[in-house]
């Protein structure tokens, strides 16, 4: 696990993609690309939620982030509203969110650190 913010104050954190080389060095990465995220959450038995009021369901936890809502659950720390990819994503992307990370390093545990900013507010730092 990574030490330190993940928004550190200065420096740039690296984008990354499905597509992208691995094992590029940076400890804290962030993208905007599905197929990541998905396999983020999926590597961690995490599901895709909410604590926001959406088309699927009421509110459950004020979430108070300023975005987009979304959440993961992992296993055994459900507090959030469970909801479909679909939904998830349509937030993520209507909210226009960067997710930001610890990138997995082969030789430790994987870090469940995470969090979703608005990406037009970390645009110096992101991309």
């Amino acid at each position: 696990m990574s030490e330190g913010p993940l928004l550190p104050e200065q420096n740039h954190i690296e984008s990354v993609r499905a597509d992208s080389p691995a094992g590029s060095g940076a400890k804290v990465v962030s993208t905007r690309d599905h197929e990541v995220i998905q396999q983020w959450a999926d590597k961690r038995h995490a599901q895709p939620a909410t604590g926001e009021a959406t088309a699927s369901g009421p509110a459950t936890v004020d979430v108070n982030d300023g975005g987009a809502g979304v959440r993961f659950n992992f296993p055994g720390q459900g507090m959030f509203r469970p909801i479909a990819w679909d939904e998830w994503f349509e937030n993520f992307d209507t909210h226009e969110c960067a997710f930001v990370f610890d990138q997995d390093v082969p030789s430790a545990a994987a870090s469940n650190r995470y969090r979703i900013v608005k990406a037009a507010d970390w645009k110096d730092l992101i991309g």
